[in-house]
């Protein structure tokens, strides 16, 4: 085992268990870090708090994203496999919530849940409670804690594929026009599940992008346009997947806001007639005309399948009451 070494940082010390050879990987912004991890606290038992390893499943981080916890992302570019790593509590105060994250996902929970206990003076310092006990005694009162980190991999930002939140802005945009292409072809195709988590990743590179600008502005306006569409093509899905009451929420979500987008309107109007909602679908349809009369040959269609399938539910209800008397 080397002897500890005291990084360019304060409040870090290092001890390489398992040095490796050659140069250190290439921790170039937006690589890939695949790792696993023991946490440690400083006591004669060096307890435990957390082990990578028991959970089953290595941790990632991805370099120059702001991670929870910036002391691992000084930690992984100063290593090259296995390394103990003794950190000053000013590095490790915010590691029980980045615990109780990594915890829950283990335990197949939903990790942005939180639940805050107060009463009495407590109040005063409203006292979070992070669900396990050690952690709260950890953010109560933060302490050096020891990391063993073994490193498993690292991949540059074109050896893996990206979520779409840890694009950059050009990325986002450029992301945009192929996951719309993407989620057209997988809806022709009748793959309508795939082809509305094409939309939805296309959705949220806009709302990222979108939360930066002013609202109502000019460069506002035009990610609000993109965000529109998008919204209406998922909701195209949805509709052959009979959700038919989450696409009145998305359309008229849209139409607030938005009163004269002619699409809205004809594909509220489909789901107002799906759950049979006649007199809804019916002013929908009539508001198309009126933004679009070019539709006037795709209104008549919707208005009688409408009719047609009233039609048929009058006369199940008459067979329906027949029956009962008869």
């Amino acid at each position: 085992m080397d002897a500890a070494l005291l990084l360019n940082v304060e409040g870090i010390k290092k001890t390489i268990l398992h040095g490796g050879t050659g140069e250190l990987p290439n921790f170039i912004t937006g690589a890939r870090v695949t790792f696993h991890f023991r946490t440690l606290k400083c006591d004669d038992e060096r307890t435990v708090i957390d082990d990578s390893k028991q959970v089953g499943h290595p941790m990632h981080i991805i370099i120059g994203n702001m991670f929870k916890l910036e002391v691992w992302e000084i930690l992984l570019t100063s290593m090259r496999i296995i390394a103990l790593q003794w950190c000053d509590r000013v590095h490790t105060g915010v590691y029980p919530i980045l615990s109780r994250s990594l915890r829950q996902m283990a335990e197949g929970k939903d990790p942005t849940e939180w639940h805050v206990h107060t009463c009495g003076l407590a109040n005063m310092f409203a006292y979070h409670t992070l669900g396990y006990e050690d952690l709260d005694e950890l953010q109560k009162e933060p302490q050096p804690l020891i990391f063993v980190i073994e490193l498993l991999q690292v991949e540059a930002p074109s050896e893996y594929q990206r979520e779409t939140w840890n694009l950059s802005k050009d990325e986002k945009m450029q992301a945009v026009p192929i996951l719309h292409g993407e989620g057209n072809r997988l809806f022709k195709l009748g793959r309508y599940e795939e082809a509305s988590t094409k939309y939805q990743e296309a959705i949220v590179c806009l709302r990222n992008l979108q939360i930066k600008e002013k609202p109502w502005e000019v460069p506002w306006l035009k990610l609000e346009k993109m965000i529109n569409t998008l919204i209406l093509n998922y909701c195209q899905c949805l509709l052959k997947k009979e959700e038919y009451y989450e696409v009145l929420a998305h359309t008229s979500d849209i139409l607030q806001h938005h009163p004269g987008i002619a699409k809205a309107y004809y594909v509220r109007a489909r789901a107002h007639a799906e759950v049979w909602n006649e007199a809804e679908a019916k002013a929908d349809l009539e508001k198309v005309l009126e933004l679009e009369p070019s539709m006037r040959k795709v209104v008549r269609r919707e208005l009688s399948l409408l009719e047609n399938r009233l039609e048929e539910k009058r006369e199940e209800e008459r067979l329906r009451c027949r029956n009962m008397l008869g």
